[in-house]
């Protein structure tokens, strides 16, 4: 008689998840179109562009679009 093997899923070994799924064809671009490596938009705290608007006026339209 012969035993049957189960084969099991290999998992990532350094524990990194991509939300891929089973990876077949291309590892890295499956890697590098992860959640994983997307682009973080960091708002800037001082400096050029750090004006924040008060919640007050903030999503209103400006007079001469409105009128």
């Amino acid at each position: 008689m012969t035993k049957n093997k189960v084969k099991k899923h290999l998992q990532n070994q350094n524990g990194c998840e991509f939300g891929r799924g089973v990876i077949k064809d291309n590892f890295f671009a499956a890697v590098v179109t992860s959640k994983l490596f997307k682009q973080q938009i960091i708002a800037a705290k001082k400096g050029k562009g750090a004006y924040q608007r008060t919640q007050k006026h903030k999503g209103q339209e400006s007079y001469l679009i409105a009128v």
